[in-house]
Parts: C-alpha cells; structure tokens; sequence
C-alpha cells in the first residue's frame, strides 16, 4: 500500500477535538506535542493530531490502580 493511500485514510483531529477526548485543555495538548509525547503534524499555524496516536497514547498511559 502506497503512503499517500494510507494518509489519505487517517482520521485527523485538532487539537481541541483531542482536548476534548483527553477532558484535558488545549495547552496541556499543546504541550504534549511540543515534547514529543503526542506526534502531530502542522498545517498552516495549527496542528493536527492522528486519532490512532491520541487513543494508542491513552491506552499506553492506563495505569490500573490496586
């Protein structure tokens, strides 16, 4: 399968929808991806935040309490 084909099928959320989902603020999303936690690309002067890295980030971030 070529990259653009697999590009052409992510789903892209910004960074409020992803604050949202998170129930976490805009600027703690923008700070995951300025460090590097949260990848995302830039379009223009906003980002754009792949939905299977928001949810991949979610499940590896559960912590199961006791």
């Amino acid at each position: 399968m070529s990259t653009e084909r697999q590009l052409g099928e992510v789903r892209f959320l910004t960074v409020a929808e992803v604050a949202t989902i998170m129930r976490v603020s805009k600027m703690t999303v923008y700070r995951m991806v300025h460090a590097g936690e949260l990848p995302a690309i830039r379009v223009g002067r906003s980002f754009r935040v792949p939905e299977d890295e928001v949810h991949r980030y979610l499940r590896g971030s559960y912590v199961d309490t006791a």
